[in-house]
């Protein structure tokens, strides 16, 4: 395998940079590079873009979650900063420092971080996700899949079943009340009732475990 890759996302109030998010309309963030010394401390490379960057540096030299901002470089209205990440920066921490985790890429804005996160096995997001719970981190956990899988095969689902979950969805199989019954979903794919249950029940099972329980190996039966 060649390692597991986790797309998160947390809000600005669980992350850093919130006071300038917040200040700042319109701004997004997006991470160069960003790097861990054994100390903790977490020294990105940041780009940020805006309707209006004037005044940026004054917030954040306000922003407690951040501290020795530097001007790097201004592109085409874009600017690069360099600076340390002080607060709220626990759970990059683990990935980086204790889990010998990688960030492949980190974007921001007011409606939150969007993190993908390369591990060395699913053994070490297990404990990532182990230790954000147990020190009140939240976050929302969107796919896990190989990165030999590209964004093919995230949640751990083969065409067939993502193709059947596609349709079930369009139809209104998931709709309270239903809207397609099971029948008329395998009517429509030209396979058999019980084919179409198991096929669902996979499908399921496979969210379920690369969702809300990570860090454990599918059933090679399943």
């Amino acid at each position: 395998m060649g390692g597991t890759v986790a797309e998160i996302e947390l809000s600005p109030a669980e992350f850093v940079l919130e006071e300038t998010i917040n200040a700042v309309e319109g701004l997004e963030c997006e991470v160069e590079r960003v790097v861990a010394n054994v100390d903790g401390d977490v020294m990105p490379f940041l780009w940020v873009d805006a309707p209006d960057l004037e005044g940026l540096e004054d917030v954040l030299e306000e922003d407690e979650t951040v501290d020795n901002v530097r001007l790097l470089a201004d592109v085409d209205g874009e600017q690069l900063y360099q600076m340390d990440w002080v607060q709220r920066v626990d759970a990059l921490v683990q990935v980086l420092v204790e889990e010998e985790g990688t960030v492949l890429s980190a974007v921001g804005d007011a409606s939150g971080w969007q993190f993908r996160l390369l591990f060395p096995d699913r053994d070490s997001l297990s404990r990532t996700n182990d230790y954000c719970r147990s020190n009140g981190i939240q976050f929302q956990l969107h796919a896990v899949y190989s990165l030999e899988e590209g964004r093919q095969g995230r949640f751990g689902l083969t065409d067939d079943q993502q193709d059947t979950l596609e349709i079930a969805f369009e139809r209104g199989y998931y709709e309270i009340p239903r809207d397609a019954d099971m029948m008329a979903l395998a009517e429509e794919m030209d396979i058999s009732h019980q084919a179409l249950s198991e096929r669902l029940r996979r499908a399921h099972r496979s969210l379920v475990q690369n969702t809300v329980i990570i860090g454990q190996e599918s059933d090679p039966d399943e």
